[in-house]
């Protein structure tokens, strides 16, 4: 008996003491588990005003920009990411909103200086309303420490300021511009002006922003406002980099003004030199507070930009860069040439995260600034929010994986408001483009991208084939249904695009 009694409790210790062990082995197996689920990211997102995809090493035959050629062997370029609108603040809009400038009641660049050709005059009480969700503040309600330094450009009254949508702190100008050098900053709330480049000023802030949060988990906007015009000056050492004679993109167009189009490039060049310089500064600061493991980096801009391509420069409210410009109309204006051609509407992006995203890729999914809310959400493990809308998609498959194209056709809208007036709806499938202006008649513009990649040929000039009849019609039924699905305010002008007959 006492035997029998022995042996039930030598069991049941031998019971209790596997348990233990398997109840341990959970634990430990639960802590691994927890390990392997690293947290989110922290983000780093660097935008630049005005440059375009051709200013970079390699693409441009005088463009000097080794650092940003480093971040793309380090990461994913995607050289078809373009900008919905190729002015500053409906871009901007739509990088924080992902909708269109239009439906958040910025069509065109939020003018408060500027002879207005509208009746706009100065849209002094102009912005974005901070009722609207955007990725900054779905991060900063999930733990996020979210700075914002450099431009802004979305309404100067206190209802528009940074700090209502999701900016813990906010360094920089409310406005559209200010000076390359010695700039007037807001910090910290008070105004201050400060000695030296903007593009390094601003670089110095954003490092000692760094410095401040890396125990934190953050988000970090860099806005610079270089390579806007003017584009100088700019430190000697960037201006050398860049050659006295330097090679333009389209020297052969008719009329160009050849000597004010070389003058123009190498300032431009300079400055985005300066950019490059100073995201080295930066991403060496990131390795130094051994932040870059963690760090997801995004390299993009507003929009792209033209000088000499198609007789133009600036961006989507181009100028004529013509010894003799054309007449102009009631609504545009001689000197004026808006435009939606990919040169403005087409942005540099580069990717960097260690570990998940391939390194030295690229990436051929067209990509729009309204897709980075989507894409921000996802990358910080966030649902989307349900009441939101959203007009974008996550790229997120896409930075994962430089086989798979998510998306390849585009549409973009800009009815410009200031220097000309139009009403511009674009749509692309990558093959080919159709521009249609809804307020002036004659200023349509159907181009086949494959053999044509720099729009020189307008298929509207001359008689169409059979096919291209047929796929000018499937484009110009896509921009009238993409204008109703957004209630674009102009669906009600659009009339049916007309070409040569026979």
């Amino acid at each position: 008996m006492l035997t029998v009694f022995r042996i039930a409790l030598l069991a049941s210790f031998y019971l209790i003491t596997f348990t233990q062990q398997v109840n341990a082995l959970d634990d430990v197996s639960n802590v691994v588990k927890k390990i392997g689920e690293s947290e989110p990211p922290n983000i780093l997102f660097i935008y630049t005003d005005d440059q375009a995809p051709w200013a970079i090493g390699g693409k441009s035959p005088n463009a000097v920009t080794p650092n940003l050629n480093a971040l793309a062997e380090q990461g994913m370029s995607f050289p078809n990411a373009y900008t919905t609108t190729p002015v500053c603040s409906p871009s901007r809009a739509g990088l924080l909103t992902s909708r269109y400038g239009f439906e958040v009641g910025i069509d065109d660049w939020i003018n408060d200086h500027l002879k207005s050709k509208t009746l706009t005059g100065h849209q002094l009480d102009l912005g974005l309303s901070a009722k609207l969700d955007s990725w900054p503040k779905r991060l900063q309600e999930n733990g996020y420490y979210n700075g914002l330094i450099g431009k802004w450009h979305l309404g100067k009254q206190p209802e528009h300021h940074p700090q209502n949508f999701g900016y813990n702190e906010f360094t920089g100008f409310l406005g559209g511009g200010t000076s390359p050098i010695d700039p007037q900053l807001l910090v910290n709330g008070a105004s201050k002006n400060e000695e030296g480049l903007t593009v390094d000023l601003l670089t110095d802030h954003a490092m000692d922003f760094l410095s401040r949060n890396k125990h934190r988990k953050f988000a970090l906007s860099l806005h610079y406002r270089a390579p806007h015009y003017p584009f100088e000056p700019v430190s000697e050492s960037d201006l050398d980099a860049i050659s006295k004679d330097v090679d333009l993109i389209h020297p052969d167009y008719p009329d160009l003004n050849t000597e004010r189009a070389k003058k123009l490039l190498r300032g431009y060049l300079a400055s985005v030199k300066g950019v490059d310089r100073n995201v080295g500064r930066l991403l060496g600061h990131l390795d130094d507070l051994g932040l870059s493991e963690n760090t997801v980096v995004i390299f993009t801009s507003d929009h792209g930009y033209v000088i000499g391509q198609n007789g133009i420069w600036h961006k989507g409210n181009g100028f004529w860069l013509l010894n003799t410009p054309p007449k102009g109309t009631e609504t545009i204006p001689k000197g004026q040439r808006p435009n939606l051609y990919d040169a403005v509407l087409k942005v540099p992006l580069i990717v960097r995260w260690p570990g998940k995203v391939p390194a030295g890729t690229e990436n051929a999914s067209t990509v729009s600034n309204l897709d980075f809310f989507p894409t921000l959400m996802d990358i910080a493990k966030l649902d989307l929010p349900s009441e939101a809308v959203i007009r974008g998609q996550s790229v997120i498959k896409a930075l994962k994986d430089e086989d798979l194209v998510v998306s390849t056709d585009y549409f973009a809208a800009y009815s410009t408001l200031h220097q000309s007036i139009t009403g511009m709806r674009m749509y692309s499938d990558g093959q080919y483009k159709l521009v249609r202006d809804f307020k002036n008649k004659g200023r349509d513009e159907f181009y086949h991208l494959v053999v044509d990649p720099h729009e020189t040929d307008n298929l509207l000039e001359r008689e169409l084939t059979p096919a291209e009849k047929m796929t000018l019609k499937r484009l110009d039924d896509t921009i009238k249904q993409k204008m109703l699905d957004l209630d674009d305010p102009l669906s009600t002008s659009f009339t049916p695009v007309t070409f040569k007959t026979p």
